[in-house]
C-alpha cells in the first residue's frame, strides 16, 4: 500500500501579539531572551492538521476566528509564537488583494514582479504572459496604473499570475468573493482542473456552496481553536449551528447508520417527533421516483408555549448544498399562541421533481424568517432518501425540467 504523503503538515501552531515594557525587550526576545510580556492576545492556538497530495481543505469560521491569520502563518507574512509548519512543493497563494502589487505600476508591470517574487525568471514569466493578460480579461486597463483598478479587477490579476503557474498547494483567502459572478466561474474551474491534475487545495470561504463543491474536508475554527476537522457538510452543519446558539453549548451531534454525522441543536422548546416523506397513496417510502407526487409529514411538538412557531425546512443534494428551502413565515402559515404539549402536523405537498441520486432534509423550529431568532429546534439529516429514474427519458442534472422542444426543417 502506497505511504500518503503530506504536503503540509501543521503542529501545535500558535500566534500571539505582545506588548513589551520597552522595544529593547521586544528585540531581546526575538533574540531568544525569555521577557513577560506586559500584555499578551493570543489569535491562533494550539492547531493541528495535515494535508495530503491533491486534497482540498476548506477553512471556515466566523470573523475574528483566526482563518486569515492560519494563511498568513502559513505562507510565511507572519511568524508563528509557537508550532511548526513543514511545506514541501510550491505554494501560490491570494490572500489580501493588493499584497505584492505596487499601485503606480502597471498591470503587466505588476505581473512581473509578483511573479517575479514567487520565484519565476523573466524568461518564465514572458512565456506566460499574453495567457495571464487573457484570463484576467481586463482590456486597455492591463497597461494602466493599478491604482485605477477597482477590487474585482485587481483580483483578476492576481488570481491569472498566481495561477499561471500550477502549483503543488494553492491557498486562496477571501479574496475570490470580490469578483464577478462570471470571473468567479472561470477562476471554480481553473482550481478543478488543477485538482484533478495533483494540486492541493486550502481556501477560507464563508461560501458553503464553494467549500462543499471544492473540498473534500473542512476545519472550523472559533476564536482561534481548531474545534472540528472532518466531512464538509457535517462541518458546516456544524458551524451553522453555532453560529445560531452564538454559544455551542447546547448543540449536539449524532453519527447516523449511514455513517453521515447529524447536528442537532436549539433550546428544545419545540422538537421534531416525527418526519416522513409519504407517496400518493400515503405509505411511507425511502425511494420516489422523479417527477412523482411526494408529501413531507412533519410532526411538531411544542414542549413550552411558544408565542410564534415557524417551521421551516431545506432539501439538500449528496453534497450539502440547498436545492430548495423555504418556511411557514415566508408562506404567511407561521402558527401563534402555541400550547406547551400541543402537536402540530405539517403535510408538504410537492412534486419530486429532482435529478436521479440522494437527498435529505433538514428542519428548522424558530420565531421568524431565520434561525439567527429563538432557536427552538434546528436538525440537519432529518431524513435521507433517494430519488431514481425509471419511466422518464435520460437526463442529467439535478432538476427535472420537463422540455417542450420544437424542430423545423422549412
Amino acid at each position: 500500500m502506497k505511504e500518503q504523503v503530506d504536503l503540509l503538515r501543521v503542529e501545535n501552531l500558535g500566534k500571539a501579539y505582545r506588548d513589551y515594557e520597552s522595544e529593547w525587550h521586544r528585540f531581546a526576545s526575538w533574540a531568544g531572551v525569555r521577557f513577560t510580556p506586559k500584555n499578551e492576545s493570543w489569535v491562533l492556538r494550539g492547531v493541528s492538521f495535515a494535508m495530503g497530495c491533491g486534497e482540498a481543505i476548506g477553512i471556515v469560521g466566523q470573523n475574528g476566528a483566526g482563518k486569515s491569520t492560519l494563511l498568513k502563518l502559513i505562507t510565511g507574512v507572519l511568524r508563528a509564537t509557537e508550532g511548526s509548519i513543514e511545506l514541501s512543493g510550491r505554494v501560490a497563494a491570494i490572500l489580501e488583494l493588493g499584497m505584492g502589487f505596487n499601485p503606480d505600476m502597471t498591470g503587466r508591470q505588476n505581473v512581473y514582479h509578483a511573479a517575479g517574487l514567487m520565484g519565476f525568471s523573466a524568461q518564465e514569466i514572458h512565456s506566460r504572459i499574453d495567457e495571464i493578460e487573457d484570463f484576467a480579461e481586463i482590456g486597455e486597463y492591463f497597461e494602466q496604473s493599478m491604482r485605477t483598478y477597482s477590487s474585482g479587477m485587481q483580483m483578476r490579476v492576481a488570481f491569472s499570475v498566481a495561477t499561471a503557474f500550477r502549483p503543488d498547494i494553492l491557498i486562496v483567502d477571501e479574496a475570490l468573493s470580490v469578483g464577478d459572478a462570471y470571473f468567479q466561474h472561470k477562476c471554480f474551474e481553473r482550481i478543478r482542473q488543477f485538482q484533478k491534475d495533483g494540486t492541493s487545495l486550502l481556501i477560507v470561504s464563508h461560501d458553503r456552496g464553494a467549500v462543499q463543491a471544492l473540498c473534500s474536508r473542512a476545519i472550523l475554527l472559533e476564536q482561534g481553536v481548531l474545534v472540528k476537522d472532518g466531512e464538509p457538510q457535517a462541518v458546516m452543519d456544524f458551524y451553522n449551528a453555532i453560529i445560531a446558539e452564538k454559544e455551542s453549548v447546547t448543540v449536539r451531534t449524532n453519527r447516523r447508520s449511514d455513517g453521515r454525522v447529524q447536528t442537532i441543536s436549539g433550546t428544545g422548546e419545540a422538537v421534531v417527533e416525527r418526519i416522513s416523506l409519504l407517496d400518493v397513496s400515503g405509505t411511507e417510502v425511502e425511494f420516489m421516483g422523479v417527477g412523482q407526487k411526494a408529501c413531507l409529514l412533519v410532526e411538531v411538538r411544542a414542549l413550552s408555549s411558544i408565542p410564534r412557531l415557524v417551521l421551516g425546512y431545506m432539501l439538500k443534494d449528496r453534497l450539502g448544498q440547498v436545492v430548495f428551502g423555504t418556511n411557514t413565515h415566508h408562506t404567511g402559515q407561521a402558527q401563534l399562541d402555541v400550547a406547551a404539549g400541543e402537536l402540530l402536523q405539517f403535510k408538504i405537498e410537492f412534486a419530486m421533481n429532482l435529478g436521479p441520486g440522494s437527498y435529505s432534509i433538514s428542519t428548522a423550529l424558530v420565531s421568524a424568517d431565520t434561525h439567527l431568532q429563538n432557536n427552538y429546534e434546528w436538525r440537519d439529516l432529518a431524513l435521507v432518501f433517494n430519488v431514481h429514474n425509471s419511466n422518464l427519458p435520460v437526463f442529467i442534472g439535478s432538476s427535472w425540467m420537463a422540455p417542450e422542444i420544437e424542430i423545423a426543417r422549412p
